[in-house]
């Protein structure tokens, strides 16, 4: 399960939805870190070295799509695709670049922090 210091990077252009996602993830005890650009979302990622990524889709500066198959080059951190692109073909793109689950807005944060601890537990059984 998530300890006290597990890190969360949000990759989501949104400053409402960030605001609201630092406050719920601050609640579960996880340690959230934002970037809002797409083009920064790969070197945030080595920056930040987190337990799992919250990557929207539409981002300014780089596709989610693309940030998912960089980081999925390197590590295998938990990613949840998190975007309003709701079409079953968008779910299937996110899942094939690498994703591990896919989450569409709207969505309610209990369900959302129930993913991120079930993704934090398969890695943690993962790597005991």
């Amino acid at each position: 399960m998530a300890g006290p210091r597990s890190r969360v990077l949000v990759v989501d252009d949104d400053p409402s939805l960030a605001e609201m996602l630092g406050i719920v993830l601050r609640a579960e005890g996880l340690e959230p870190a934002f970037v809002a650009d797409g083009g920064r979302a790969v070197s945030a990622f080595r920056e930040v070295r987190p337990d799992l990524v919250l990557l929207d889709l539409m981002l300014p500066g780089a596709d989610g799509m693309q940030i998912c198959r960089e980081i999925r080059q390197e590590s295998l951190v938990p990613i949840i695709m998190l975007t309003a692109k709701a079409d079953t073909v968008d779910v299937v793109r996110g899942l094939e670049a690498g994703a591990d689950d896919y989450v569409v807005k709207p969505f309610k944060p209990i369900e959302l922090v129930a993913r991120i601890r079930a993704q934090m537990r398969r890695t943690d059984t993962d790597h005991p």
